[in-house]
């Protein structure tokens, strides 16, 4: 009887859940087309706001094949924010996980010529030692994991563009392209890349592999861990009360290093299912700013109502709509075009 009402709670919890995204996606939304009205009314509804929702199949099926490959490295940062917030931590260094997991997929690639599952686990590995270094802060010394999570991903950002760099001599490093080397232009760099089955040839690219599928697969799993093994009931146990988890002989501080922990490796393997896709090379000039992958996933994360499974959907969603917005005339939208339009014209 009590499972049953439990099942019967959880599906509620599920369907509000759904609701909740689909309302804030309808709002969105609503809100989005209101400020293209407001912008440039002539171009909202057909060169503005359709566009938008049409996404990649306004160039298809090469623009959905691009959804493909990005909606994967997504899928893997939503579900990090996710996995670490269901366990009672906000992981905000996804982003910082995400850079040394790139790093250590390219270092694979590039200076061992390793295949591409073993590059995918070295990104896997590095992303989730980063992250599990601002765990063992909170866990050891109290230290609120958002704050060492904001200072990780700097030094990880900085840390991994000298490593790469290296004043322009580095190995890794195309002079000419100003990245780091192209998987895909040399026969012996190319094993690293992750199998495509057909996939570039039916969406007429050169970077949509099975990375989404694997990602898909990763999501299922870590649904399964959180809400059907005892691991997954001790990690959320320890982060809705630590008090009453150490009570009942759960090891708090170890669970707090692992729930951090494999937040950054599946922040980690989702920088190389993006990078061992050659969607992008890494670019070491860029010091300014983190990867947006990072901190896309807070929002996919949130939108899939921290469900691993939402956050397969979500991320297609944001990917989705962003991919729509780069067909979007800026032009029509600029600065310039708003105060045109706001002024009135003077009679002479």
């Amino acid at each position: 009887m009590n499972k049953k009402k439990l099942s019967h709670s959880n599906l509620n919890s599920s369907i509000t859940s759904v609701l909740a995204a689909l309302l804030c996606i309808v709002i969105g939304m609503a809100v989005g087309f209101l400020v293209l009205l407001a912008i440039n009314p002539a171009h909202a509804w057909g060169d503005g706001f359709v566009r938008i929702i049409k996404g990649g199949f306004h160039d298809a099926p090469y623009g959905v094949g691009k959804e493909l490959a990005n909606a994967a490295p997504l899928i893997m940062t939503g579900l990090s924010v996710a996995f670490a917030f269901k366990t009672g931590l906000f992981n905000i260094g996804a982003a910082g996980q995400y850079t040394l997991g790139a790093y250590g997929a390219l270092y694979c690639a590039i200076m061992l010529k390793m295949p591409w599952y073993v590059c995918l686990i070295a990104a896997t590995i590095l992303g989730g030692i980063w992250g599990a270094i601002p765990g063992f802060f909170k866990a050891y010394f109290n230290i609120n994991e958002v704050i060492t999570s904001i200072m990780f991903n700097w030094i990880g950002l900085y840390l991994v563009n000298e490593l790469i760099y290296q004043n322009g001599t580095g190995p890794m490093y195309d002079v000419r392209n100003t990245r780091t080397l192209n998987l895909g232009k040399s026969a012996e760099l190319s094993k690293a890349l992750i199998p495509d089955f057909g996939l570039n040839k039916m969406f007429q690219t050169n970077s949509t592999t099975i990375a989404i599928f694997l990602a898909a697969a990763v999501a299922i799993l870590i649904w399964v861990i959180l809400n059907k093994t005892t691991f997954g009931y001790e990690l959320k146990a320890v982060g809705l009360n630590k008090s009453a988890a150490r009570y009942a002989g759960i090891n708090e501080k170890k669970n707090i290093i692992l729930s951090m922990a494999i937040a950054g490796a599946l922040a980690g393997f989702g920088a190389g299912l993006y990078y061992l896709s050659n969607v992008s090379q890494w670019n070491p000039l860029n010091s300014t700013s983190l990867p947006a992958m990072g901190f896309n996933g807070i929002a996919a994360a949130f939108l899939g109502g921290l469900n691993p499974i939402g956050a397969i959907f979500s991320s297609y969603f944001i990917q989705h709509i962003t991919n729509g917005g780069a067909y979007v005339d800026k032009t029509m939208y600029s600065a310039l075009s708003l105060i045109h339009i706001s002024e009135p014209t003077r009679p002479y």
